[in-house]
């Protein structure tokens, strides 16, 4: 009898010991699979769209320097009011979006530009030697040409990035863009208007 008792109590003890061990095996596989899932999470998503994401994101940090600089430029050279305002306008809002940008890359871990590039800084000394109808006239052209390639490469964005943070970044800055390019348009036509009378 004791001989049983001693077998029973064995295998309880060990159904118990089995249990225990395999609740706790349950738990630790939930545990690694949570913390898998939020690393996964937290690192955006695969490496392929990660690397299209970050690119999108580093050259519209691009944009937003030079539009910043050339606004400021605007500003101070404009002879035009209008030219003036436009670069205000390009200043503000584009210094806005660079926050967002930055904001943003933060939070995917992207390491994106803090300078212009040597492009646009070869383009920004070109314009900054430009005075009067020419400046004015130079501006409003750059304006009008960078902002349809701005607005190319979103729309392009929305269907190649992966990324929805990114997605809705890209959905909220378009309609700015759009209105940007608009502003710029109407200002080269108040510039032609007053050559010809």
């Amino acid at each position: 009898m004791n001989a049983k008792l001693t077998l029973k109590h064995f295998l309880l003890g060990a159904g118990i010991i089995g249990g225990l061990t395999s609740c706790s095996y349950t738990n630790a596989k939930q545990e690694d699979s949570k913390e898998a899932s939020n690393g996964y999470t937290e690192t955006k998503s695969d490496d392929k769209v990660n690397e299209m994401d970050s690119k999108f994101i580093s050259d519209v940090a691009v944009i937003n320097l030079t539009e910043i600089q050339l606004g400021q430029l605007a500003e101070n050279t404009g002879k035009m009011q209008d030219v003036k305002e436009l670069g205000k306008m390009m200043e503000k809002d584009h210094s806005s979006c660079l926050k967002e940008v930055q904001s943003l890359a933060e939070k995917k871990a992207i390491v994106i530009p803090t300078s212009l590039t040597d492009k646009e800084q070869e383009e920004y000394k070109k314009l900054s030697e430009l005075t009067g109808d020419d400046f004015d006239k130079e501006y409003c052209n750059k304006m009008i040409k960078g902002h349809k390639e701005a607005i190319n490469k979103f729309e392009k964005a929305l269907t190649d990035c992966k990324d929805s943070d990114i997605k809705d970044f890209t959905v909220k800055t378009l309609p700015t863009l759009r209105m940007h390019l608009e502003h710029s348009m109407d200002c080269q036509k108040k510039l032609e208007n007053m050559k010809s009378m």
